[in-house]
């Protein structure tokens, strides 16, 4: 299945020059979207998974689904001061400043084999930040997921030595 013909590309958005990828018409579509999430069903298989990790929101709404077909659990990375128990934290870059992402300070035991999912990678920030975290709690990167990826940033080289899927690039 071509996954493209599921995007939409929208001109100048959020910003003037921008061509925003747009995956809710893909998540609109049953079919689009149960073939995309069992390619990565397949991929975390293989991988032998324990735990599915996604940065919010849009890594939910890839992880989730994953997780769910697995039979595994998935954890959230959430920005500072929405998750309701103790936390771990990593401050990371964004285009103009800081921001930083928590996680549940038991939501990765140990030694767990852990998928990392997001709908997008891009500059590889938001995923690199989710990284320190699952390793400060002990997991292992087993593997990273994501719809698409803009190639264009070099996102990927601030994930090497990390095992990436993409689904679609650009």
């Amino acid at each position: 299945m071509d996954l493209k013909q599921y995007i939409t590309i929208v001109e100048d958005w959020p910003k003037p020059g921008i061509k925003f990828k747009d995956i809710t018409t893909l998540m609109d579509n049953g079919d689009a979207y149960r073939y995309a999430t069992d390619q990565i069903v397949a991929y975390a298989r293989e991988k032998d998974i324990d735990l599915v990790v996604g940065p919010e929101a849009r890594g939910f709404i890839i992880g989730c689904p994953v997780a769910y077909s697995l039979g595994v659990g998935f954890a959230p990375v959430r920005k500072e001061g929405k998750l309701p128990r103790e936390t771990v934290k990593v401050n990371y870059g964004l285009e103009y400043g800081k921001d930083v992402l928590t996680i549940h300070k038991d939501a990765i035991k140990p030694g767990q084999r852990v998928l990392i999912t997001d709908d997008l990678l891009a500059t590889g920030g938001t995923i690199d930040a989710t990284i320190k975290l699952v390793e400060q709690l002990g997991g292992v990167v087993a593997g990273i997921a994501f719809l698409i990826e803009l190639t264009y940033l070099d996102g990927r080289d601030k994930l090497d030595g990390y095992d990436i899927l993409t689904l679609m690039q650009y």
